[in-house]
């Protein structure tokens, strides 16, 4: 048995665990790859609530705001931020997976800070940030202490009026262990001092697969249903 405290313990094993879970899933798994019509109609889709959420905000110029993505993997997510407008410079990813890690590289403007490593230990600096952003990474951590421990982090480093980004799913995936969705309820709780804005987005992702083989414009049409949505888009916003 370790003599590591519970805490300790998880921050250290949690980690690995999420490198093993990785190392099994398929290598060149395409199902997500932008040249399928699914994956393309998910992302305009979020896009869009994307924008409309820091249209709300009043973030008209994102050029001026600081954002940091936790798990920032092959780079695609702040490539899409490079594209709405976000400055490399104020841009910045922590990922735990080195072959990732080395892929965004390999494709993100030099001036994007980039480190690879675990982020719930990562030196930002408190209050340093206007976002800190989080896409499907807490449906991969299947340790809750570990879960908290990052949340904590993220919340440290967010500026009064500013908030932690979120998008993930909320239902379990009954073929794959390796996940597990990640309520709106758990979010509150992770992030207990949030004001909490949200939106369920994303048509299930075999659903959209289904019906995008029939006809893209089936998407939109099967994303009017709201339980069919598998995804949340929140905002959780720190008091100014």
């Amino acid at each position: 048995m370790s003599d590591l405290p519970d805490g300790q313990r998880a921050a250290t094993s949690e980690p690995d665990a999420v490198r093993a879970r990785y190392a099994r899933r398929a290598a060149h798994d395409d199902r997500y790859s932008l040249t399928r019509p699914a994956a393309l109609m998910a992302m305009q889709e979020r896009q869009r609530a994307l924008l409309r959420l820091f249209a709300r905000r009043g973030y008209t110029d994102l050029s001026a705001l600081r954002l940091l993505e936790v798990g920032s993997g092959g780079g695609g997510n702040l490539l899409e931020l490079l594209v709405l407008g976000f400055r490399p410079e104020l841009l910045a990813g922590i990922e735990l997976l080195p072959e990732r890690h080395v892929a965004a590289r390999g494709r993100l403007p030099a001036a994007l800070t980039l480190s690879c490593g675990d982020a719930s230990t990562a030196a930002v600096a408190e209050a340093s940030l206007d976002i800190a952003f989080v896409s499907t990474v807490f449906s991969s951590l299947l340790d809750d202490a570990f879960q908290e421990r990052l949340a904590d982090a993220m919340w440290r480093w967010v500026k009064p009026g500013g908030g932690v980004l979120w998008y993930d799913f909320t239902v379990d995936n009954p073929n794959n262990a390796d996940v597990r969705g990640v309520s709106l309820a758990r979010i509150r709780s992770l992030f207990p001092a949030a004001q909490v804005e949200h939106r369920r987005v994303t048509l299930a992702p075999p659903i959209a697969r289904a019906v995008c083989q029939v006809h893209p414009a089936l998407y939109p049409v099967f994303n009017t249903l709201p339980a069919l949505r598998t995804h949340v888009l929140a905002w959780l916003g720190k008091r100014g």
